[in-house]
């Protein structure tokens, strides 16, 4: 949250929201839950200033480097 409110106020019009640690065990890479977290930062940014439909967002796993550098067959319902 943080980040997004610096990114904002230092005029930083166009970024990305990597959703990390779509591998942990309550996750298990599960659309629901990458959805979920999407409404909620979606709204956070809207009340700082961003259109959330301008942002792209992806579901990764820094750990395992799932949808890093190639698309991830863990997350088939990733299209983006």
């Amino acid at each position: 949250r943080e980040h997004a409110l610096l990114a904002y106020t230092l005029g930083v019009k166009q970024m990305i929201c990597a959703v990390n640690k779509m591998d942990e065990k309550s996750c298990n890479y599960s659309q629901t839950r990458f959805e979920e977290i999407r409404k909620e930062v979606s709204s956070y940014l809207k009340k700082i200033g961003y259109n959330p439909d301008k942002i792209p967002f992806v579901p990764i796993s820094g750990w395992t480097g799932d949808n890093m550098l190639e698309a991830s067959d863990k997350m088939p319902w990733w299209k983006g």
